[in-house]
């Protein structure tokens, strides 16, 4: 497709190239701008749209292609962006831009829709309320159904979905909800209050948008009303803005699990530096703390030179409570995310995640010490290797897998307790405990089992 735009404009088919782009859906028509290098020709094609297909496309790009070409238009051509676009996604954009920007886009929106935006901005970052919308449909409950019709198709044009209406009282309480689809089945002289259902789930502003996302997929909602601390309605929640969140929060949740600072960019639009500034400081904090597992070796250096064969089988052991301790962690942060288990549920994890270690353990050592004797002894005709050795290197699997188990489930349910995120306590910086507990406890039983080391 980009081919074939580029070709229409190197031949001028202006016509042609207009039609085209108007066709397409305007999420198809952002990525094929957004791979444009010339920024003068992005804009071109950009004023080729209509105005319904320019503010929906606009909408779609990313942060900085909305930057540039908000310093391209003119305030008319701003303005007709900003009139076609929901209120909730002109406080996304705003939210991104510089201080300069801001300014210019609030003067021209109209006084209603500046101090919707504004309403938005002033809750904190990452709560329902500001990802809410304040277009929506509402309806009285004395209202007949041929009245409710009226209503929607009088304030439906602007807003964002008409499918749900929620019912109101006269201090703008939430007291019901109700559907197109239930209007439609009613006959016209059928009042909303004998039909309407009274039992709405509904979300505080103040809370987090990750609820949103949780209890939207839990009852499959396409919209979920959003209510202040009275229980007035201000605002709904859609399910394109749930996805957004869902998305956002699982690539926050993947970077920190994997060591990383979050960032909100485009990978191939994030600097070198910024991808630096996201990765070093937990390499540097990971670096620093695996200094104690070389304090540990170092400790019982005298104990490995008695009996070398036993360095060999450090790297595997290791890696395996390492491993043990991240499943256990991303199992809990998963079901911590979905709302699964709770704090209070931790006994009951401990003790499920300690029976599963000692199984996986058993499991491992009896496939390790058959191993070990017949591959490593009787095949590669290492004769260091005994049976007590074999021994403390299978103890050593069930006791460190218990153990990388427990701390695996037990960090994360211990971080969200006291404030912090749980995906901080992942794979990386569970891996660096682990490994240290597992040398301990491999000296540790060596020593007891293995006669020369004593």
């Amino acid at each position: 497709m980009l081919e074939q735009v580029e070709q229409l404009y190197e031949e001028k088919k202006i016509g042609e190239l207009k039609a085209l782009l108007n066709e397409m859906n305007p999420a198809d028509i952002a990525q094929l701008l957004e791979e444009l290098d010339n920024e003068k020709t992005r804009v071109f094609f950009f004023r080729m749209l209509t105005k319904e297909n320019a503010a929906d496309t606009f909408v779609e790009f990313d942060s900085d292609t909305q930057e540039d070409l908000i310093r391209a238009f003119s305030d008319t051509e701003l303005r007709a962006v900003l009139d076609e676009i929901y209120v909730d996604d002109a406080a996304d954009i705003i939210e991104e831009m510089p201080a300069t920007l801001v300014k210019r886009i609030l003067r021209n929106t109209d006084p209603e829709t500046r101090l919707a935006i504004n309403t938005i901005l002033k809750y904190p970052e990452d709560s329902a309320g500001s990802i809410m919308t304040p277009e929506f449909v509402d309806l009285k409950k004395d209202m007949t159904v041929e009245d409710a019709f009226k209503r929607i198709r009088r304030q439906g044009v602007d807003k964002e979905t008409i499918y749900t209406c929620y019912v109101t009282d006269a201090s703008r309480h939430l007291i019901g909800v109700t559907t197109v689809k239930e209007l439609l089945l009613h006959e016209y002289e059928d009042v909303i209050s004998d039909f309407m259902e009274t039992n709405v789930i509904s979300i505080n502003t103040l809370e987090d948008q990750e609820n949103a996302s949780i209890l939207m997929s839990k009852y499959d909602f396409l919209a979920m009303p959003v209510v202040d601390m009275e229980n007035r309605l201000v605002g709904i929640i859609t399910i394109d803005d749930v996805i957004d969140v869902i998305q956002e929060e699982n690539t926050e949740d993947i970077q920190k699990m994997n060591a990383m600072l979050p960032t909100e960019k485009v990978y191939l639009k994030t600097s070198v530096f910024e991808t630096w500034r996201s990765r070093f400081p937990w390499l540097l904090l990971l670096m620093v703390s695996a200094t104690f597992t070389g304090s540990i070796i170092t400790t019982f250096e005298d104990k490995l030179a008695t009996l070398t064969i036993l360095t060999a089988f450090i790297p595997m052991l290791m890696d395996t409570g390492g491993n043990s301790g991240g499943q256990a962690s991303v199992t809990v942060i998963r079901a911590m995310s979905l709302s699964e288990i709770e704090f209070r549920d931790y006994f009951r994890v401990v003790w499920k995640e300690i029976r599963v270690g000692f199984a996986c353990g058993l499991s491992l050592a009896a496939v390790n010490f058959i191993k070990i004797w017949v591959v490593d002894r009787m095949l590669f005709k290492n004769d260091e290797i005994t049976l007590l050795i074999d021994l403390a290197i299978c103890l050593t699997l069930v006791v460190e897998i218990v153990f990388a188990k427990f701390i695996g489930c037990s960090l994360p349910m211990l971080a969200k307790k006291i404030g912090f995120d749980p995906a901080v306590m992942s794979s990386p910086f569970i891996t660096t405990i682990v490994d240290a507990v597992s040398l301990l406890v491999f000296f540790g039983i060596s020593t007891a089992v293995i006669p020369q080391l004593h």
